[in-house]
C-alpha cells in the first residue's frame, strides 16, 4: 500500500497519537480475531472476574471469523465483520487496555466515547477483500473458545495488513469526512 504507516502491534500510546483519521496503516505483528459471541464471553469473564484468554494491553483485535485454511495455507478468507455488532461490550474491553480494533462500519457514540478517553484507535479493514487479507496472516493459532468455531479466539500474525484508520484517538472520523 503505497504511502502507507508501517506501524507494529501491540500498539503504543504514542504510535496511536501520531495517527489521525484517513491514515493508510500498514500493520505487522500479532493481533487477535473475535466477533460478537466471543466478546460476549469475554465481558462475561470481565465480570466473574476471570483471566482473559489474552492480555488486552496494547493489543488489536480483527473483527473476523476466519475461513478453515486450504491445504497449504495458513488461514483461510479473513474479511472484516460489520463493527456494530460489537460496540455494547467494547468499551469494556477499551477499558481493560485494548488499544485497537479493525472491522468496517460505524461505531456507536460509547464506543467513540472510549476510543478518546482511553486513547484508543478504530482501523476499517477493506470489506469483500477477505482473500487479500488472508494473504497477509503468516501464523494463526487457535487460543479460546474453539467451540465458537469460525468466531472462536486466533492469535494471527500478520504481515502488511492494509487498513485505514476510520476513527483516531480524538474522535475524528474518516466515516463523517466522506
Amino acid at each position: 500500500m503505497p504511502d502507507a504507516k508501517i506501524i507494529n502491534t501491540p500498539l503504543t500510546d504514542e504510535i496511536i497519537e501520531s495517527l489521525s483519521a484517513g491514515d493508510m496503516v500498514s500493520l505487522s505483528g500479532p493481533l487477535y480475531t473475535a466477533r460478537d459471541a466471543a466478546h460476549q464471553r469475554l465481558v462475561e469473564g470481565l465480570n466473574q472476574q476471570l483471566a482473559p484468554p489474552f492480555n488486552f494491553k496494547g493489543q488489536v483485535v480483527y473483527y473476523a471469523g476466519p475461513c478453515p485454511a486450504k491445504p497449504g495455507q495458513v488461514i483461510g478468507s479473513v474479511g472484516p465483520t460489520t463493527s456494530g455488532r460489537m460496540d455494547s461490550y467494547s468499551p469494556r474491553l477499551i477499558e481493560q487496555g485494548l488499544k485497537a480494533m479493525i472491522g468496517k462500519g460505524l461505531r456507536s457514540q460509547a464506543v467513540m466515547d472510549a476510543i478518546i478517553k482511553h486513547r484508543g484507535i478504530y482501523f476499517a479493514a477493506i470489506g469483500g477483500a477477505a482473500a487479500l487479507m488472508s494473504q497477509c496472516v503468516k501464523e494463526a493459532e487457535m487460543i479460546a473458545y474453539e467451540d465458537l468455531g469460525t468466531g472462536a479466539i486466533r492469535r494471527l500474525t500478520v504481515e502488511r495488513m492494509p487498513v485505514v484508520v476510520a476513527v483516531d484517538c480524538r474522535g475524528r472520523e474518516a466515516y463523517r469526512r466522506l
